[in-house]
């Protein structure tokens, strides 16, 4: 399974190494998977942890809970994704990880990965790379809080959803329709917005003709206005990307 990014924005002639590095990173953790039920934490926050992880199935995201009960996901981890890279670097997790739905992984020690980070370059690309991507989308996503509204945030999620779930092979290239367990309370804690707000968006798209969410299924009715609504905030990989709802050698303009 290839990452849910499908090493986005990589610089050609490193291609052959991360491609090498996934499959010698997968080999490593062959025979390592574990099933995890949903709503498990998988990384206590501010604790130190022993494992990296990719995602087979399912979905699981970073999340950081605040003394006074708000919650912020932080980021989603969809299939493919290689995450807790930083369990080789760092005493400890500053945020929690936990699954969003039922999910498989498979793991890896720190120390056995940090080994052959060290021995071998290919390794050492494609966990680097790891950290960029998530780096990629956090700013993505930083953008989107500050500068975003409501509507922006959500197509921006919508669509960032489909392409990375499309790249992983998860679904078909030109699927419409995709899984996504979040509850509309898991939508507010990552969008920023109150789960009433996140309610008026998804009737505002479902009047529109624009996308259904319902009962954890994703309808994509019109993409071009998915895409559209989405486009201010979407980065040079969303804009240049087709599972991300964009034409090749083209750039979808905001209306």
């Amino acid at each position: 399974m290839s990452d849910s990014a499908r090493f986005a924005l990589h610089r050609p002639e490193f291609l052959g190494a991360l491609v090498r590095g996934e499959e010698k990173i997968a080999h490593l953790m062959q025979g390592s998977d574990f099933t995890v039920a949903a709503g498990t934490t998988l990384i206590e926050a501010n604790t130190e942890h022993a494992f990296v992880y990719r995602l087979l199935k399912g979905w699981v995201c970073r999340t950081r809970l605040l003394a006074d009960g708000r919650n912020q996901f932080i980021l989603i981890f969809l299939p493919g994704d290689l995450f807790a890279v930083k369990s080789m670097f760092v005493t400890r997790h500053p945020d929690a990880v936990q699954a969003i739905s039922d999910s498989v992984a498979e793991r890896i020690d720190y120390r056995r990965l940090y080994e052959a980070y060290a021995q071998d370059s290919d390794i050492a690309t494609r966990c680097i790379w790891q950290v960029m991507e998530e780096e990629r989308r956090l700013h993505s996503w930083v953008v989107g809080l500050g500068q975003g509204s409501a509507e922006e945030r959500l197509a921006l999620l919508l669509i960032d959803f489909r392409g990375r779930l499309a790249l992983s092979g998860s679904i078909a290239p030109d699927s419409l329709t995709f899984g996504m367990p979040l509850t509309q309370s898991q939508l507010a804690d990552h969008l920023g917005i109150t789960a009433v707000h996140v309610n008026r968006v998804l009737k505002t798209f479902r009047e529109r003709g624009i996308a259904t969410v319902r009962d954890g299924h994703v309808t994509i009715a019109d993409l071009g206005a998915l895409t559209q609504r989405a486009a201010p905030l979407l980065d040079a990989h969303g804009r240049a990307t087709a599972e991300h709802g964009s034409r090749r050698n083209s750039q979808v303009q905001p209306s």
